[in-house]
C-alpha cells in the first residue's frame, strides 16, 4: 500500500509559530505602511503593517508586470491565477509564473472553483494546465460564492461543498505532493468552512477588520487586506497580502513546502 505522508513539518512549524498571542505581543507603535493604498483602512493597533512578509495576488487584469521591480519593492511572494472551472485558463498565467520565478519570488498558482462542474473535472483541468514547475509554494483553491457570475451561481449545501473541496484538494495533493492552501471570503467561510479543513493553511480576505474579528477561531496563514494597493512594477490597483509569521518562519516554511512531498511504502 502506498500513501502520501502529510506535510507535517511545514504545518506544525507555521501553526506553532503564528498564533494570535504571538501577533498581539508585537509592538503596537506606529509603523509606516510598506506599500501605498488608494483606499487605506483603519485596522486599529493590529495592522497588516506589523507583519514582515508581504505578497500579492494577480490575474490577467493586472496587465504587464515588471517582476524585478515588484521584488525590489519588497514583495516576497505572489499567488497567480491559473485556472477557473473546468475549461478556463488565465491568459497571463504562464508569463506570470515564469516571470516571478526569474525574479526570485516565491509563487503559487490558484484555481477559482465553480460548483457547476465536478471536482474531478476541475482537478483534471488544473493538472492539465499547471506544470509541477509552476507549483513552488502549495497550490491554492479559491472558494467563494459566485454572486456576479453569468454562468454559475449555484450554492450547494455545506456538506456538498466540503466533499467537493476535499476531492479536488486530494487530487492536487496526490499529483503535486503539496497540501493545497484554501483561499476564502467571509460569507463563504461562515456558510461552509467553520471548523473544517483545519489541517490546511488558510488565506483569508478581510479588507476592513483584522481577521480575528470576523473569522472566529480560524487560524490563518495569509491575510488579504486590500484590493487597492499600489505596487511598483504594476499599473493599477493590486491585491496585497501578509504572511502570519515572522521572516524566520517564512524562510523555514518556504524551504519546507517548496520541496516535493515524500512518498512512503507501508
Amino acid at each position: 500500500m502506498r500513501r502520501h505522508l502529510l506535510a507535517l513539518l511545514p504545518i506544525l512549524t507555521l501553526l506553532s509559530a503564528c498564533t494570535y498571542a504571538d501577533y498581539d505581543l508585537v509592538s503596537t507603535s506606529s509603523i509606516s505602511p510598506r506599500f501605498q493604498d488608494k483606499d487605506p483602512q483603519n485596522f486599529g493597533e493590529r495592522t497588516p503593517h506589523h507583519h514582515a512578509i508581504h505578497g500579492i495576488d494577480v490575474s490577467k487584469w493586472n496587465g504587464d508586470v515588471d517582476w524585478p521591480q515588484v521584488r525590489k519593492s519588497g514583495v516576497s511572494f505572489v499567488f497567480i491565477k491559473a485556472t477557473e472551472g473546468k475549461d478556463r485558463i488565465d491568459s497571463r498565467f504562464n508569463d506570470y509564473w515564469q516571470g516571478a520565478r526569474a525574479a526570485g519570488l516565491a509563487y503559487a498558482p490558484y484555481h477559482f472553483y465553480y460548483f457547476c462542474s465536478t471536482a474531478d473535472e476541475q482537478a483534471d483541468w488544473f493538472i492539465a494546465n499547471v506544470p509541477k514547475s509552476a507549483v513552488h509554494l502549495p497550490p491554492v483553491l479559491d472558494v467563494e460564492w459566485n454572486n456576479e457570475s453569468k454562468t454559475c451561481r449555484f450554492r450547494p449545501s455545506a456538506l456538498t461543498v466540503q466533499a467537493e473541496m476535499k476531492r479536488f484538494m486530494d487530487r492536487l495533493e496526490a499529483y503535486y505532493g503539496k497540501r493545497p492552501i484554501i483561499y476564502t471570503s467571509v460569507d463563504f467561510h461562515r456558510d461552509n468552512l467553520v471548523g473544517q479543513f483545519n489541517d490546511h493553511h488558510y488565506w483569508v480576505r478581510s479588507v476592513a477588520k483584522h481577521p480575528t474579528e470576523i473569522y472566529t477561531d480560524r487560524r490563518w496563514a495569509f491575510w488579504q487586506y486590500t484590493s487597492t494597493g499600489v505596487i511598483p512594477g504594476i499599473k493599477g490597483d493590486t491585491d496585497i497580502n501578509v504572511f502570519a509569521g515572522s521572516a524566520k518562519n517564512w524562510k523555514n516554511w518556504v524551504e519546507a513546502v517548496s520541496k516535493p512531498q515524500q512518498v512512503a511504502r507501508n
